[in-house]
This record gives structure tokens, sequence and C-alpha cells, in this order.
């Protein structure tokens, strides 16, 4: 079966959350051995894991011709595209494209990641899939988040191909319901014209049916999964904190919906009990000032670290080295960091209204908003050994069952459902 997939981010360079999906993903379907996947992405740098899938990088996919030569292209960009594919690319033009921001390639060049121009961005990723859909075939079109979802409408009107899309969040959880108009117009068009929806939870789900008022029938719930660890990773060492302070990690963007304040507040609480643990609030957004600030206020700075956005083997480091990973967010559609952690033997305080709650037992959930069960459940864990080592054993043997290639057979069970549809 050949799948044309549009996504927006892809490691080794991750943005977020989305570029661990999407990978995963591709290596599902791959392990389920006759799988041919074409991804689109918006600017890929050439050092991306081809293993999966094939990448297209619609940076170099021609809108407008150019008459170039050969050993120019390859120049240009050998290291992300192969000339003879470009010159492919070139005779599916099928309109004239000149009047836009257009390159000595006919290409449309792309910032990567989320630039403030991200809705200019993604007019233009929908413009280009529209050559993509000419050249390549393909018998079913995956489109993951709100991003890509013109793109894949466009190439289902080109195609007449069923299109699937995968919701890995909505604009309901990103703005704690004060939903930006424009990215809900897109998102509902992307729901209303494809043949399936996969949703990473079924709280992700319900929001889709409710407030995107789609048919349950075509709406299926898809949770995500971990890969296991690379040797390198699997041998970073951890530290034994038994006589020493105990470390509570925040691993996430710091933003509103992660629900950072409660972070704090809770290591405030902690803190009012022991003195003996630091918390680490690891990443970046629009709260990290304020949550330093809060932090000030609270009289604990002395006590919390701010190191940053981390990415690879760093982040894997700071999970090694925690006693305790915390993710409080208040609309989570599922949150792959949990997981992670528990793969590393750090037992896990995720909150109830996040999607992987629904897939995990042996880790403690609390409710986002209640900072007393939340300190609770962080003061226990570090002063309780045999409640961290249970924690710690069989989170991890529980994590280790979650894989990308079960959710890849699912997948491709939903491929074969909507393509005979």
């Amino acid at each position: 079966m050949k799948v044309l997939m549009f996504g927006w981010e892809y490691p080794p360079h991750v943005y977020g959350g989305l570029a661990t999906a999407n990978y995963g993903i591709s290596e599902g379907l791959h392990a389920q051995g006759d799988m041919d996947i074409t991804l689109c992405l918006p600017k890929p740098f050439g050092d991306e894991d081809q293993t999966a899938c094939r990448i297209v990088a619609m940076c170099a996919v021609p809108i407008a011709w150019r008459n170039v030569d050969y050993d120019y292209v390859r120049n240009r960009v050998g290291n992300i595209m192969d000339p003879d594919y470009y010159y492919r690319l070139r005779d599916h033009i099928y309109a004239d494209f000149n009047y836009m921001h257009v390159n000595d390639l006919g290409c449309m060049e792309f910032a990567g990641g989320y630039p403030k121009n991200l809705h200019e961005e993604i007019n233009n990723y929908s413009i280009i899939a529209g050559v993509v859909a000419r050249t390549e075939d393909f018998d079913i079109i995956h489109a993951h988040d709100w991003l890509t979802y013109p793109a894949g409408i466009h190439a289902k009107q080109v195609s007449g191909k069923p299109l699937c899309i995968h919701v890995h969040a909505t604009d309901f959880d990103r703005s704690r319901g004060k939903v930006n108009p424009t990215v809900y117009s897109i998102e509902k068009d992307g729901m209303d014209n494809a043949d399936c929806i996969m949703c990473v939870s079924e709280l992700t789900r319900q929001t889709v049916i409710n407030h995107y008022f789609q048919d349950p029938r075509k709406v299926f719930t898809m949770h995500n999964a971990v890969y296991p660890l690379r040797q390198e990773l699997q041998d970073i060492p951890r530290p034994d904190h038994t006589n020493k302070e105990k470390v509570v990690t925040f691993l996430g963007r710091i933003t509103m919906q992660k629900g950072p304040e409660y972070f704090v507040e809770a290591a405030s609480l902690v803190l009012h009990r022991t003195r003996n643990v630091r918390f680490c609030m690891a990443g970046s957004g629009d709260m990290m000032d304020a949550m330093i600030q809060l932090a000030a206020e609270r009289g604990i700075a002395d006590r919390f670290h701010f190191p940053g956005f981390m990415r690879g083997k760093q982040v894997y480091e700071c999970l090694k080295n925690s006693d305790v990973y915390v993710m409080p967010s208040v609309s989570e559609p599922f949150g792959i960091s949990p997981l992670e952690a528990m793969q590393c033997g750090t037992p896990s305080i995720i909150s109830w209204q996040s999607g992987c709650a629904e897939i995990l037992d042996n880790c403690i959930k609390v409710d986002y908003w209640d900072i007393h069960a939340l300190a609770d459940a962080i003061y226990s864990i570090c002063h309780n050994d045999s409640l961290f080592h249970y924690l710690q054993d069989e989170g991890k043997r529980e994590v280790d069952q979650i894989t990308w290639e079960k959710v890849g057979r699912k997948i491709k069970d939903l491929y074969i459902r909507t393509i005979n549809k």
C-alpha cells in the first residue's frame, strides 16, 4: 500500500511532540512490511532517517518553471532532493505561480518550525502539495495536524484518493477554550473533508465529535506509543539520590496548556514540608518569565532550576537524573513525555486531563488544579522508597509494551477500511 503523508517536523529537528509522533507512526507502519510511505516536509535538512519513508522536501518542489541545468539543481538542493525528481515534479506544475515569492529554482522557501508567518507557510505548503499529488502514485493520504490539513484536502481533490487526518491536538487544547477562529476553521475544514479521522486519545475524539460536529462513525482513537530506547540512551547512568536531594522535573513547553503554574504552586507546598528537594522546569515558552517570577514570589527560587529547551540526549539525561516526573497539563491530547520518563525508570505523575491517562496504570493521576494532591504525590514518591521502586519497576514494564509497531498495525487496518468504503 502506498501512502502520501504530510508532516510538519521530523527528527532529528524537533520543535515539539509532533516530530516524535510522526517518526513513531512512520516506523510503526514500516514495520508492517508492505507499506510504501512518501513523507512531505516543509524544510528537511538531509540528515533525517529515511529507513521508514521517502522524504519529499517541499522547499525544493518547483511550482514555477525555471530552465535550470542538472548540475545547478544538484548543487542547490542535491542534499535534500534527487535532481531527477526535481525535473519529474517540474513536469507537473499545474498553474502559473510566478507571482508568488519563488526562488531561482521556482520553489518556495520555508523558515522551518513555527514562524510568525505560519499561516502563509501553511497556504504555500498546500499549493506545493498539488504538484506532489500530481506526480506521485498513492492509495491513501495521511495528513498530520491542522498545519497540513489544507495540503491533504488539495491532494484529495487532485487525486480522488481518500484522506485520513491525524488529530494530535485541537485549538481547544492549546488555548484553554479561547479558540482562534482561523485555526478552528482550518481544523474544521480538514475534518469535514476527511474520510477518516484518527485522534490521539478518546479525550480528543470527544472534542472532535462535540466541538467540530463530526460523525462518530469516522472518528477513531489511536493512542501514541514509544520506541525502545537506543543503547546509548539506555547506557546513560541513573544517579543514586538515596541520601541526597531529590529532583522533581517538569519537561515540556512552558505554556498555558501544560499547567506550569500548578507545578510551581505544588512545589511551594512540598518545600514547606521539606527542603531536601530540587525542582527543574525544563523547556521554553511564553509563560517562562512568569514562572520564574512566581517561584521568586513563593520564596523557592533557590530550589528551582530553569535549564531551558532540551532536545535529543539531553532530554533523557534530564529524565534519568529525576526522581519524579510531573505533567500537570490542563488539556493534553496525549502526552508522550510521561512514557519516556517511565522508560527511563522515573515514576510519573500526570493529570487526569491527559490522553495518556487512558492507557497508563502504573503512575499517579491527579486533577491538574489539585495542587494539594499533586504536592502529596510528589512528597510520597520522594520519601517512600517502596512506592518509588514499585512505580519505577512496574511503570517501565508497562510502557515497554506500548509500541509503535502495534499502533502501525491499527493504522494500516484503518487505511484498508477507509479505502474499501
